[in-house]
């Protein structure tokens, strides 16, 4: 039996939005079966009694390990992660790619992997998908507009999956880069963005046990509007950085283009980590709104890193926050 220990990264009850399925599970804790923490590091598996799962409208995916990257409280509400959405693939506006992306063919999908590694190939979503071990990590998820969810997300570490291209010495950056194609995207069509949308992350960062590559939500595949068939992941950072619709991975010597530094650099930073101290030019950071919480629900107080600064605050020992924002 796992036992609870409380951290940094932690979830208060007063963070996230209710979800019936929990009310079950928190029975189903009570009378002693299992008994865990949300311990950020931790990745013991114990079964799939307690996965978190969908209305059942998608593929599920088989044998999903549940680990302790996960709160003991509810969830955000699978209608409101599936419904409001930044993809601007498919329009600006938040219930656009709920309406839009069923354009979008997430099979087959290949990811091509290269640059500066030892065995660049590529990688199809079902041998990502049979291939490496599911989990289920149940994260904070903040985006730069100041509003939050709480997502239980499925997929594969990140370094899991690298480590397969054998990255090089000269591996100092991991460059991602999302889908080009107007008639499967047809926000494409419109010079919202400089298309395909790309961003990047240091290796030390991609290569961090938190970072993840999403392949589902809610124990199913990821929805189109979702960033199907294949997403980042990463927890401290503001929500754009976790790309979407993944068809390319480069290792690269140098810093990579990242869509929204290069659209308006003084507003997003490359790194873009949620820090409460760096206002958005237009707006504070210092709180946030929980979507799903209620009409009469308070904004709640945004923590560096999203909370996640036990686990990830030294990868950028020494650097200045405000100026590396």
């Amino acid at each position: 039996m796992l036992v609870k220990i409380r951290r940094a990264s932690d979830i208060k009850q007063s963070e996230i939005t209710s979800q019936s399925d929990y009310l079950k599970r928190r029975q189903f804790l009570k009378a002693g079966v299992s008994a865990f923490a949300g311990l950020g590091l931790m990745r013991a598996g114990i079964g799939e009694a307690a996965i978190q799962r969908g209305p059942g409208k998608l593929e599920k995916i088989a044998n999903i390990r549940e680990t302790a990257y996960r709160p003991p409280e509810a969830i955000t509400e699978y209608e409101h992660i599936t419904t409001y959405n930044n993809f601007y693939e498919f329009g600006t506006g938040k219930s656009d790619p709920h309406r839009n992306a069923g354009t979008l063919k997430p099979r087959p999908w290949t990811v091509v992997v290269d640059g500066e590694c030892e065995a660049p190939g590529e990688i199809g979503i079902e041998d990502i998908l049979s291939g490496f071990t599911q989990e289920e990590r149940i994260y904070r998820f903040r985006c730069v507009e100041a509003w939050s969810m709480v997502i239980p997300w499925v997929g594969v570490p990140l370094a899991d999956l690298l480590k397969r291209f054998k990255p090089t010495s000269g591996a100092k950056y991991v460059a991602f880069q999302t889908l080009n194609d107007p008639e499967q995207m047809p926000g494409q069509c419109l010079p919202v963005l400089d298309w395909p949308y790309r961003e990047g992350l240091r290796i030390d960062e991609a290569m961090h046990p938190l970072t993840l590559m999403a392949t589902g939500l809610y124990g199913e595949v990821l929805p189109n509007q979702n960033g199907a068939p294949l997403r980042l992941v990463v927890p401290w950072k503001y929500g754009f950085k976790s790309i979407k619709s993944i068809v390319r991975i480069s290792f690269t010597k140098r810093e990579p283009e990242a869509t929204w530094n290069m659209q308006n650099p003084r507003e997003y930073g490359f790194y873009s980590n949620v820090n409460p101290e760096v206002d958005h030019p237009r707006w504070s950071q210092k709180y946030h709104r929980i979507i799903g919480a209620g009409l009469f629900a308070g904004k709640e107080k945004t923590q560096l890193f999203n909370g996640y600064g036990e686990e990830v605050a030294g990868l950028y020992a020494g650097m200045d926050l405000r100026k590396h924002f």
